[in-house]
Order: structure tokens, then sequence, then C-alpha cells
């Protein structure tokens, strides 16, 4: 359906989405370790027939993929730290990332990787700074947080708590907030600085369609 468009994007995990399933919420490192192994059986069931795996994690008995695309699609590991983007350089195809930060481009790099290097930049456009800072604030206040709550907190009712004292300044040091452009070239350029080769836009707030003929007004020509 999306041929040569289409890939496949892997990390590991959020608590918020998988404490549902009542098990113990591992560790940064095995997860990591996790994720590994079960790259390996996606990648030993995408050779075909019928396929078992015993592993530290992961057991799979006869299994098969009865249909696979002519090319297989890329794995993307997605990486917040020097850790996990070595491991996308070792066992990933490509690298995703939500900081602009030289030092994660370069792990993967020392773990041997040389595939694409996503950036997810994320912005609130609106027509006045003012506004965006507001919307940002309240859509995606968990810009705020840092180290690694995004990944350990369970609920959302923990996340509403950890962000209840999170200001809109606070969210606009994350977020590129407002219509100035020079604003979202400039973060655009940072992300190209650290090494991303492929940078795409995250717009927080209602006004996609605002937002999408203002990047095809003000920013797209000026990278053309």
């Amino acid at each position: 359906m999306m041929p040569g468009r289409f890939f496949l994007g892997v990390g590991t995990g959020e608590n918020l989405n998988e404490h549902i399933l009542g098990d113990r919420w591992p560790p940064h490192e095995m997860r990591l370790d996790m994720l590994e192994e079960a790259v390996q059986v996606i990648r030993l069931l995408w050779q075909g027939a019928s396929q078992s795996h015993h592993g530290k994690h992961y057991t799979v008995e006869n299994a098969r993929v009865y249909t696979l695309p002519e090319e297989l699609p890329r794995i993307i590991v997605a990486a917040s730290g020097p850790e996990a983007a070595e491991a996308a350089g070792r066992f990933g195809d490509g690298l995703c990332s939500t900081a602009p930060e030289r030092n994660i481009i370069k792990a993967f790099q020392d773990g041997g990787g040389h595939g694409p290097r996503y950036g997810q930049m994320t912005v609130c456009w609106a027509p006045s700074e003012a506004e965006a800072k507001r919307t940002a604030r309240t859509i995606w206040p968990n810009a705020a947080l840092g180290g690694g709550l995004n990944q350990e907190l369970p609920t959302p009712a923990h996340f509403a708590q950890a962000t209840k004292s999170a200001t809109e300044e606070q969210v606009a040091k994350e977020v590129v907030c407002g219509p100035d452009p020079q604003r979202h070239i400039d973060m655009i350029n940072k992300y190209a600085d650290a090494g991303f080769d492929h940078i795409y836009i995250h717009q927080v707030g209602p006004d996609q369609a605002g937002f999408l003929h203002f990047y095809q007004r003000e920013i797209l020509p000026r990278f053309a």
C-alpha cells in the first residue's frame, strides 16, 4: 500500500501503554535486551517458512508470516539516550529520536549505524505566540517533564500530577511556539547540524490546516 515509504518503528516502550498487562515493568537495560531479541524474532519470521525461536525472553514455535512484501521494511529504533542509540546502530536499520543532540547520533554511528536518522521536532503553530504557548501548555505539557518520567509514569493521572505546575514558558522551551518562521527554521537547522538527515514536524494543536499552510508558505521554500 505504501511501496518504499513504510518502515517499522520500535522502541523500549512506555509504562503508560504497557502497565495494563499487569506484568512487572522492567528497567531500561532489560527492556533494551528484550527489544533486541524481539527484532531478531521479527527478522527470523521475515525469512518466510515455518520458524521457531527459544530465547531468553521469548519463545516462538512453528510461526510463519505467509504473505511477505517483495522488499522488507526497515526497522527504525527509537532512542532518547546514548545507550539506546548505540543499540539502534547495532541491530536497527536506522534511528529515531526527539532531541537534536549530537551525542545520540555519535552513539548510533559508534554502534555501526549507517541508516537514516529521523528527528522528531515538536512545534505549536498558532496565529500568535501567546495563543501557541497556551495551546502547547494545555495539550502537550509533558514536554516539560525531564529525565525518564515519560517512560516510567503508568497512568494519565500521574502525568497530570507531574505536569500540574508546568508553566507555559517551561513548555515553550521544548516546543517551538508561534508564527515566527525563523524560530522554526533555526530549530530545523539545529537538528540538521546534530546529524539528523530526516526531520519530521509534530504539530501540537487543532489548527492542522493553518500549520500546513504556514509551513508550505514560510518554511519549505527555505529548504527547497
